[in-house]
């Protein structure tokens, strides 16, 4: 079976980007397009890893993460924060709400699914 991947990002076009490289990678893709439906089907599906935008709608990446992390059954779940943010401290605020790895857009999707292959315990 696959590993499933939940992408949390607001807008569209990224979603597709995203779903085109994890697909074409061989993962299967859940998606959601605010930080609210990204909890909520995080609880109900419990992908193997999520990738989490942190500037979003209705809840953002930050809390998102935080109430994820609060779920003893999601607790393990990595999280990666693919965010625009780039300043000084915005790696370290989304540590601490809860993500395993940081990417800041744009990114190399290469990085990326390296990045995703070691959280998930894969070889290249």
């Amino acid at each position: 079976m696959n590993k499933r991947i939940l992408v949390v990002e607001d807008q569209e076009d990224l979603r597709d980007v995203l779903r085109t490289l994890l697909t074409g990678s061989g993962y299967d893709v859940l998606e959601a397009a605010d930080g609210r439906a990204g909890v909520t089907k995080a609880k109900s599906e419990r992908p193997d890893l999520i990738l989490m935008d942190i500037q979003m709608p209705l809840l953002d990446g930050y809390q998102a993460m935080r109430e994820i992390k609060a779920d003893p059954k999601l607790k393990s779940t990595p999280i990666v924060a693919v965010s625009s943010y780039a300043m000084k401290g915005d790696e370290d605020k989304a540590r601490t709400a809860g993500c395993d790895h940081y990417v800041t857009k744009p990114y190399s999707p290469i990085q990326l699914l390296r990045i995703i292959r070691s959280c998930l315990d894969e070889r290249e």
